[in-house]
């Protein structure tokens, strides 16, 4: 046996790296409620060593010296105005100077120590998914903080918790795995998407296993439902499930709770960072994470800070990674603040939702569509069983269309549905939208619902046209 491998066991001080990232009530307890000041300290100090480790990266080495700035220039987290963000284009130029992993790993197979490392990617919707690796450091808060998660959401030991997550180069299944077994005494069943565990599959283990708590993406919990009722003439509200943990966005919390009969908590996190917010018991805001990140919402045209309340565009940056630091990425998504303090106590910042991605957003005869707010809308009608797609194209020289295709329930008036919801979509986004009305499960070719957790809401065709 080669006893020079880099064994995972050996690679880390676990209780140094608890002491340092606590989990489960003793979270709660040291920093969930810390004072703002004992905070920001904090904040700081990490926030300086991820400074250091940058210089040491090649692509923030190259992104920092072009925008003028020199070793010891960023002092303070008030500096870090000063710091240039990127993106994921940004992220692919790295890939395409450096492949395969691109210059923004900073560990060199060839110059740095051997260290066990976990492989993830990007979802992919568009070209290549864009690889991650993290040390074990850097997996391990990411699960700590997954773990958080749950810890907020009420599981405890020895509950069996679903996973619909998708299996495979995506984070979330895994992660969500790893948070659940590790720091919670939960039992994972994990199952993954439609395309792993056949949706009728899924319910038989729910009921047979006595899940009382389940993970998956609002349009898959809805089909879940769906599929329950249609096919084995079951309400899975008569499951008694107590938690469900989901990333909402803009999807109607109350729509799969009254579905469910449970609590869903919404929580955000990206493929390079994990968990980075999450609901508390109450929930009413997600709180951040915040001695791991530092969240900034920022008008995307200004860079000017919001106020709490305002939408504007979230950049992040982590103050734990390693093997590809993130600071001052330009997430895309669209978020806001919360107003006042929530009930629990909890001092760390909370996030209103997840509007929508600034990438994703159509520009319709001068009004910003969202197909986030689109869904919204579509679910909102009780003849319409929430699922829908988008699809963009032009019209003319001059002139591009919206169709909204939405699937109905078995018993609607599909024309009535179409013109209800032509007027809504008028009134509540300011722009008219074309809406055509399908049976149940037609936009599943579209969408990817049955087969992936990654849903596709958006198709541009215009780019395939004259």
């Amino acid at each position: 046996m080669d006893h020079s491998s880099p064994y995972y066991s050996r690679s880390l001080d676990f209780e140094a790296l608890l002491e340092e990232f606590p989990v489960g009530a003793e979270y709660m307890e040291r920093v969930h409620f810390m004072p703002p000041e004992k905070l920001r300290e904090l904040q700081e100090h990490r926030f300086l060593q991820q400074i250091k480790r940058g210089w040491q990266v090649p692509f923030y080495e190259r992104l920092w010296s072009q925008a003028g700035l020199a070793r010891g220039d960023i002092r303070s987290l008030d500096d870090l105005r000063h710091l240039p963000p990127y993106d994921v284009n940004d992220l692919r130029d790295s890939i395409e100077r450096a492949p395969p992993w691109g210059d923004y790993l900073g560990i060199d197979p060839k110059t740095s120590p051997p260290t066990p490392m976990v492989f993830h990617t990007s979802g992919g919707t568009t070209g290549l998914p864009r690889p991650m690796i993290y040390t074990p450091r850097d997996r391990e808060v990411m699960t700590i903080n997954s773990a958080r998660r749950l810890y907020m959401g009420g599981v405890r030991p020895f509950d069996i918790a679903q996973v619909t997550f998708a299996l495979g180069l995506p984070n979330a299944g895994m992660q969500t795995r790893e948070g659940l077994w590790k720091y919670t005494g939960a039992v994972p069943v994990v199952t993954g998407s439609g395309a792993t565990t056949p949706t009728r599959r899924q319910i038989e283990l729910m009921r047979a296993w006595k899940v009382n708590v389940l993970f998956g993406f609002p349009p898959y919990l809805r089909h879940i439902a769906e599929v329950a009722n249609a096919e084995l003439g079951f309400n899975v509200a008569e499951l008694g499930l107590k938690s469900i943990f989901s990333h909402l966005g803009v999807d109607s919390r109350q729509v799969l709770e009254s579905l469910w009969g449970a609590k869903v908590y919404d929580s955000y996190g990206t493929n390079e960072c994990g968990t980075i917010t999450a609901d508390c018991e109450h929930r009413q805001g997600m709180h951040i994470f915040a001695d791991s990140f530092v969240i900034e919402i920022l008008d995307p045209e200004t860079m000017r800070p919001c106020t709490p309340g305002e939408r504007g565009t979230m950049f992040v940056t982590s103050l734990f990674k390693h093997a590809a630091p993130v600071i001052r990425f330009n997430s895309n998504d669209v978020s806001a603040f919360a107003k006042g303090s929530c009930p629990c106590g909890g001092t760390h910042p909370r996030l209103e939702c997840i509007f929508g991605r600034s990438d994703n957003m159509v520009k319709l005869r001068g009004v910003n569509v969202f197909p986030e707010a689109v869904g919204a809308v579509v679910a909102e009608h009780p003849q319409s069983n929430g699922e829908y797609v988008c699809i963009v194209e032009k019209t003319g020289r001059d002139r591009e269309e919206m169709t909204v295709i939405v699937e109905a329930r078995n018993e609607a008036d599909r024309d009535a549905l179409a013109r209800a919801l032509a007027d809504r979509l008028r009134e509540a986004l300011g722009v008219k939208l074309l809406v055509e009305v399908v049976a149940a499960g037609a936009t599943d070719s579209y969408t990817g619902l049955s087969q992936t957790s990654k849903i596709k809401r958006l198709i541009d065709r215009r780019k395939q046209q004259p």
